[in-house]
């Protein structure tokens, strides 16, 4: 069953068409280390979890078919309903920031594409990833069902509130954008934690860093970036 389970991954992957040669697996190995030294060392991602789960998770798995050519490559892509996977370097530099290691526990806001959660799955003891698209839940949960991320788990439902049910988190990560932080991610915040959140009204939004030191609150404004709204159940922005 798992051999079949490889060949059917590969097939939709493709978009139904033919499995990976092993040239187009060695191609994409190559454009995989060229994102890596090109796009995140040069530009100061030098956190070695980090850049080690950048090297193994295949990106292109997580795209459409007819975008795989461009997976690699430093900006994000359209993955359907309105939603993008985030460009290489906003992973990596996000995931840099919540100073991970293998014992944390962490919340990801936003599953999409599940390129995120998977990174994030190289990295830390569990994940549990929230998406309120259900088409884009069931898709990224296949596909990280079948890549063995067993410490990934997967739910479909409005991540406003986060999960409370399995706080404290050590980390949360943001993959969208609410017009403010909300509350509930702050108080599930363990002491040291650290959540990292895209936040404004406008096309251009603000990289917020939080930090919990002694029951406190730091917050820091990183820099401006793009991400799509967060929505409620109902698809309206929060």
């Amino acid at each position: 069953m798992k051999a079949f389970g490889f060949i059917l991954l590969r097939l939709i992957s493709l978009g139904g068409n033919s499995e990976f040669t092993n040239q187009q697996e060695m191609e994409f190995e190559q454009l995989r280390v060229n994102m890596v030294n090109n796009q995140l060392i040069r530009r100061g991602v030098n956190d070695s979890l980090v850049i080690c789960a950048m090297e193994k998770v295949e990106r292109h798995l997580f795209v459409p078919a007819e975008l795989k050519a461009y997976a690699y490559q430093d900006r994000p892509l359209p993955i359907g309903k309105g939603q993008t996977i985030s460009q290489p370097y906003i992973v990596a530099y996000m995931s840099q920031l919540l100073q991970l290691n293998s014992k944390c526990r962490v919340l990801e806001i936003g599953t999409g594409s599940g390129y995120q959660a998977a990174i994030l799955g190289e990295i830390c003891t569990e994940v549990y990833s929230i998406e309120i698209i259900e088409s884009l839940h069931k898709r990224a949960t296949s596909v990280l069902d079948f890549l063995g991320y067993e410490n990934v788990h997967t739910f479909c439902c409005d991540a406003y509130v986060g999960m409370a049910s399995r706080a404290p988190f050590d980390a949360i990560i943001v993959s969208c954008s609410p017009t403010k932080i909300p509350e509930a991610l702050i108080a599930q915040l363990a002491e040291g934690g650290r959540l990292v959140i895209p936040v404004g009204e406008k096309n251009i939004k603000k990289l917020i860093l939080l930090k919990k030191q002694n029951g406190e609150i730091c917050k820091q404004n990183v820099l401006p970036v793009r991400f799509v709204p967060m929505l409620n159940e109902k698809g309206k922005k929060y």
